[in-house]
């Protein structure tokens, strides 16, 4: 017979926004199941850019979603709601959440769940959704990313960055990323992209160079001050696909005529604010498309370093340096 869930559950407090000091260890109650979601026990959650930003004020949750900090969880399922006829108690579940992973539990709608691929360990199926989900959505369903097409993605050996990669070579796309360092830069190459290293080599000459008219996507995340180059380096008909700006968001004295005379499409999204059924969506593609050749081998998240959920100040100052390759991930 199982055992009754606790009432509270331990989480990260934020009771003001501010530096990684200002996350604390808490004891709140524990979050039910509304109709279509699932209770999960959390056994790793990912550690995301935007957790960064909401721990700074910068980037409140959408209304009606958890307020503790936490895009992604892996665990078992503990509890459903009374709509919820795809996951059963005791399955193992990975979870694009609306907020609240950096808990011992968290309330999902179910159809942003995904099971743990085959094989795989609560930190590895913690480390796929965010970057998962945003990765599929910005490169294919946005950016129209086709085999024959090649790519340049900023901030190579990030989470996102590295999983960019992963899809754009599983499916025979040519693909260039920059990072800031050679060791990074080595990671890049045995993922089977061409590495550029921005200290020391300007990407645009690179890249014009080695294709004979640019590239067809660029997938950026550090903003203003790649723009005129992002545009640059593109292809008639290229796709400039924003996902973030780490370096700022306001492009002053840009050129825009590149994008007239290559007629180039500039755009983006965020992942956060979008609804329950475009989230379903996405996670119907990864299971159909990505999940089996996860399965298969064909790559893997590769993870930097794993926290315990108490030292969640210690996992941001890592992000916050810059320094690390791949995935962070807190562990309960």
């Amino acid at each position: 017979m199982n055992s009754p869930l606790p009432a509270t559950m331990r989480f990260i407090n934020l009771p003001s926004p501010g530096g990684p000091e200002a996350m604390r260890l808490g004891q709140t109650n524990r979050p039910e199941p509304k109709s279509d979601e699932v209770l999960i026990r959390v056994q790793a959650a990912g550690v995301n850019r935007p957790d960064i930003q909401q721990r700074k004020g910068a980037y409140p949750p959408p209304p009606n979603a958890s307020p503790i900090l936490g895009l992604e969880a892996a665990g078992e399922v503990v509890a459903r709601g009374s709509a919820v006829t795809m996951y059963d108690l005791g399955d193992r579940v990975t979870a694009l959440c609306n907020g609240g992973a950096y808990a011992e539990y968290v309330a999902v709608p179910a159809t942003q769940c995904l099971p743990w691929p085959r094989g795989y360990s609560a930190i590895q199926a913690a480390a796929l959704p965010e970057t998962y989900f945003t990765v599929w959505a910005n490169l294919f369903d946005i950016g129209a990313l086709q085999p024959e097409d090649s790519l340049l993605v900023h901030g190579g050996t990030s989470g996102i960055g590295i999983t960019a990669i992963q899809f754009a070579v599983a499916q025979g796309s040519k693909v260039f990323a920059t990072a800031g360092s050679d060791e990074k830069c080595a990671v890049i190459t045995r993922l089977g992209a061409t590495a550029i290293n921005y200290r020391t080599k300007d990407f645009v000459p690179v890249i014009k160079e080695a294709t004979a008219h640019g590239v067809n996507v660029v997938l950026d995340m550090v903003g203003a001050p790649y723009t005129a180059q992002n545009l640059a380096v593109l292809a008639p008909r290229g796709r400039l696909v924003q996902i973030a700006f780490m370096n700022g968001a306001v492009a002053e004295n840009l050129n825009l005529l590149p994008i007239m005379v290559k007629r180039l499409t500039v755009t983006g999204s965020t992942m956060r604010p979008r609804t329950t059924i475009e989230k379903a969506a996405i996670a119907h593609s990864l299971l159909e498309t990505i999940w089996p050749q996860l399965e298969a081998g064909l790559y893997a998240p590769i993870i930097h370093a794993t926290f315990p959920l108490a030292e969640a100040a210690a996992a941001h100052t890592l992000m916050e340096s810059s320094t690390h390759i791949g995935k962070i991930i807190l562990t309960l």
